[in-house]
């Protein structure tokens, strides 16, 4: 008897561990769930989604479409090598975007109250 008691209360704690996860899993897939950055990748480039997007005077107008830089602020690749992350307020980032064989990039200026896209190549 003691064993069936055991095992129904084991059986007790592990639907509700289930039910719990199933919320929480859920609300992660969602388009407004919780997304875990632990890369440097992805926590500079969720930090720049979250600002406002400015563009810069001298971009030509064709590469000033908000879709095509949404698309590289969440697909994209910093080149850190090549950005520069010491300088102070903003920093400036290269994001590169594609295949090996079409790789756009694009130059980003991260400062406290906005991102400035600079240029595209």
């Amino acid at each position: 008897m003691a064993f069936l008691k055991r095992l129904g209360w084991y059986l007790v704690g592990l639907s509700i561990g289930i039910v719990f996860l199933v919320f929480f899993l859920k609300k992660k897939s969602g388009e407004n769930g919780i997304e875990f950055c632990y890369f440097p990748n992805c926590r500079v480039l969720k930090d720049m989604r979250s600002k406002p997007l400015m563009f810069d005077e001298n971009l030509q107008e064709q590469y000033r479409d908000t879709m095509l830089i949404k698309e590289f602020l969440t697909n994209g690749d910093i080149d850190f090598g090549r950005s520069d992350t010491k300088s102070e307020p903003c920093k400036t980032y290269i994001i590169q975007h594609g295949q090996k064989t079409a790789t756009k990039e694009i130059k980003a200026v991260n400062c406290p109250d906005g991102l400035t896209i600079v240029g595209m190549d």
